[in-house]
């Protein structure tokens, strides 16, 4: 084929992404599968896996990305329609030297993209820009492989089920899938669990016509409170529009955050890994490191990114680590990536052997007040240098500093952050505070240095970074 020139927006750092119509055609991904089979074959690979989701676009993009694997020489395996980590499961049982969901996430039904695997590992980084530079050059692979149709998703379910800890407790449990990828995977998997199961938009619909499916947005998140509520249930479990996020809900409808929700998996993990190191994110709650090293584990706070918690799981050897976002990695008993529904069957299982309720154990968690996660626009090629200002400015301050993703800064009485999305021309931050008076202090301080780098990099400060109506909420 010619060489490609690729929409500049849609190489992420993590995935690819984009809009359908817009910056993303069927053209790209044929175009994406040659150049990604091109650095495969480089590399001495042979066999591709390949599933996707259910937006109305994936069903051709998938056969387009397919189509240019194959051109490059790759055994490709169509493993179907399914969650990502299904796809991830698949190239694990398949040892395939190149792995393609071919999925938008939780985006607006008008977005598609992909997420990649080679060799086994996360594909992200300049592995992900060296793509745009092979389809440039237009110099790809060639051969005549092979197409094979292997549907995944009862083996990976069967998989899911293995470790199934909870005995023979019957739990009431409401499940939300959003319409996304993940509801027939949920469907099979509750069949086979004990208790009562209540199915909440199970029925996978590319348009999304009930809610957006992203749990870390609690509008998104009310029906599956309500029936909680109505049926008197243990606990509701939601899902992302792949199904590598999860949100939980406990019997009040009392949502749990990702950084407590890795909590109470790490209390269970600590008892057979005594010691272990737990890897969280830098957005996550300091009660969440505390109470590891109260627990007896090795608390690491590490980069926001799937991609980059994975590798860092790898190197370490932690046997579970999360996200605020509710991305969870088990490497205990399992692979070491994000699967929220094998995440939700480790939760339920602990649930079910708990002594307390749901809301008692999380009653008891540190009790720490925070904001949600803060974003304020910044051009991609400034938010990094406003980043640098605002750490340049709190090292001559002599502040308590973290420098592993971004700015975070420790204070008396809690934290601030403030980093540069690696996704989105965005600044992101976050603070966090023992009492609301503490937090309004703390707000304060971030904006004021945020404000003053903003000022400083010739961009528009607004009147108030932080709404006062947040800090309101917890007056």
């Amino acid at each position: 084929m010619p060489s490609h020139q690729f929409h500049p927006s849609i190489l992420r750092e993590y995935d690819i992404r984009g809009i359908i119509g817009e910056t993303l055609s069927a053209a790209d991904a044929y175009a994406i599968g040659r150049a990604l089979g091109t650095v495969c074959r480089t590399n001495g690979g042979t066999t591709a896996c390949v599933g996707r989701d259910g937006r109305l676009s994936s069903p051709e993009l998938e056969a387009a990305t397919v189509r240019g694997l194959a051109e490059c020489g790759l055994a490709v395996t169509r493993v179907g329609l399914g969650p990502t980590p299904m796809l991830y499961y698949a190239q694990k049982a398949r040892q395939a030297d190149v792995a393609v969901m071919i999925t938008g996430s939780h985006n607006p039904p008008s977005h598609n993209g992909f997420k990649m695997m080679m060799a086994g590992k996360p594909f992200f980084g300049p592995a992900i820009a060296s793509l745009g530079t092979v389809a440039a050059a237009g110099v790809f692979a060639e051969g005549q492989g092979a197409v094979e149709d292997q549907p995944m998703l009862a083996a990976y379910v069967e998989r899911l089920l293995q470790d199934w800890d909870g005995g023979d407790r019957p739990l009431t449990v409401v499940w939300d899938a959003g319409n996304g990828a993940a509801g027939e995977a949920m469907s099979l998997l509750v069949d086979k669990l004990p208790g009562r199961h209540v199915l909440l938009y199970a029925d996978i619909d590319g348009t999304f016509p009930n809610h957006h499916p992203d749990p870390t947005d609690p509008q998104t998140l009310d029906d599956l409170i309500a029936r909680v509520r109505q049926e008197n249930a243990d606990l509701g479990v939601a899902f992302d529009g792949d199904g590598d996020r999860i949100g939980i809900v406990d019997s009040s409808g009392r949502i749990l955050w990702g950084d407590q929700i890795l909590q109470i998996l790490a209390e269970d993990v600590l008892r057979t890994h005594p010691g272990a190191t737990i890897i969280a994110d830098v957005k996550a709650s300091q009660g969440l490191f505390d109470e590891v090293a109260r627990m007896g584990g090795t608390p690491l706070m590490w980069k926001t990114g799937h991609s980059l918690v994975k590798t860092k799981m790898a190197e370490t050897g932690a046997p579970l680590a999360g996200e605020m976002s509710g991305h969870i990695f088990f490497a205990d008993k399992y692979h070491g990536f994000d699967d929220a529904l094998y995440a939700a069957v480790r939760f339920l299982g602990i649930v079910a052997r708990m002594t307390e309720p749901l809301t008692r154990r999380a009653a008891r968690m540190p009790r720490m007040i925070n904001t949600p996660e803060l974003r304020f626009d910044c051009p991609d090629e400034k938010k990094f240098a406003v980043v640098e200002a605002v750490r340049a400015v709190v090292k001559v301050q002599g502040a308590d500093l973290s420098e592993v993703d971004g700015v975070r800064v420790r204070t008396a009485d809690g934290w601030w952050l403030l980093r540069a999305s690696n996704t989105q021309a965005v600044l992101v931050a976050r603070a966090e505070a023992d009492s609301a008076e503490h937090l309004a202090e703390t707000c304060a301080a971030l904006e004021a240095v945020v404000g003053q780098a903003l000022h400083s990099a010739g961009l528009p400060v607004p009147g108030a970074l932080i709404p006062a109506a947040l800090l309101e909420i917890h007056a």
